[in-house]
């Protein structure tokens, strides 16, 4: 069984490891957060974090029976915008998660997805889905970081606090 308390104490560590990857990319330029580099499904360092924090958005909006399906990313320009949406969505999973009881975060329900699909879903795994799409992006900018000649920094792509 997962407990909120759980998924709030993966949740914060997974956006400390998250901020600390903008932080890294802040020190690039913008060429450099806008190049788009091939072989890549997002093919930016700035689409790469925009699509992260969006799913985050996304899903979260899903278990709260109202979510938000457009592409929004020309609002975020830069790494600033999309630090400022990372805290915006951290502090909305942490308010969903102060106030889900255990039995609410395990149980399978109906939920409406986009475009207008039912689905059966455990919220917990909901949860815990969008943490790991963080780190699998992660590896993305860290792939994109080192083909910019900028590779992060020695064990933020091993978090473990």
């Amino acid at each position: 069984m997962h407990t909120p308390s759980a998924l709030l104490d993966l949740h914060g560590r997974t956006h400390r490891s998250l901020q600390k990857l903008l932080a890294h990319c802040a020190t690039l330029g913008p060429e450099d957060v806008n190049r788009e580099l091939p072989g890549f499904g997002y093919p930016s360092v700035r689409l790469q974090l925009h699509h992260v924090i969006g799913a985050e958005e996304y899903w979260i909006g899903v278990l709260r029976g109202s979510f938000r399906a457009e592409d929004d990313e020309a609002d975020f320009p830069d790494i600033d915008a999309l630090e400022a949406y990372r805290r915006r969505i951290a502090e909305s999973t942490q308010s969903y998660l102060r106030s889900a009881d255990p039995a609410e975060l395990n149980t399978a329900r109906e939920m409406l997805t986009w475009p207008d699909r039912k689905r059966l879903l455990v919220p917990a795994h909901v949860v815990l889905r969008t943490q790991t799409h963080i780190y699998q992006h992660q590896g993305q900018v860290a792939a994109q970081c080192r083909l910019l000649g900028r590779p992060i920094p020695t064990g933020l792509d091993f978090p473990l606090d």
